[in-house]
C-alpha cells in the first residue's frame, strides 16, 4: 500500500516538474542559454519518468542508456551552436540573430 502511494506521489511530482519546465521553456525567449537550460531540465524530467517506469514495470535499463546518449549528444550540439553564435554576434540574445545587415 505504501509503495503504491509513493509511486503515485513521485509520478505526480515528476509530472509537475515537467509541466513547470515546459512553462519555463515557453516563457524564456530572450536568451538562448536560458532556453537551452530549460530544455535540458525537460530532458532530465523525461529521464526520471523513464527510470521510474523501467524500474517498476520493465526492468530493462538499455533504453535508459540509449536515451542518455542521445540527450548528451543533443546538449553538446546546443552548446556548440551557442558558442558559435556568441563568437559571431557577441551575445546570446535571440533578437540579434534576426537583424538584417
Amino acid at each position: 500500500m505504501f509503495m503504491y502511494f509513493m509511486y503515485y506521489f513521485i509520478n505526480y511530482f515528476v509530472f509537475y516538474m515537467f509541466f513547470s519546465g515546459l512553462l519555463l521553456y515557453c516563457s524564456m525567449r530572450k536568451h538562448l542559454l536560458l532556453t537551452l537550460l530549460s530544455l535540458e531540465y525537460l530532458v532530465l524530467c523525461t529521464y526520471m519518468l523513464m527510470v521510474f517506469f523501467c524500474v517498476i514495470f520493465v526492468g530493462n535499463m538499455y533504453m535508459l542508456l540509449i536515451f542518455l546518449t542521445f540527450s548528451v549528444c543533443e546538449s553538446v550540439l546546443g552548446l556548440s551552436i551557442l558558442v558559435s553564435i556568441i563568437r559571431s554576434y557577441g551575445n546570446d540574445h535571440i533578437n540579434s540573430l534576426f537583424m538584417l545587415w
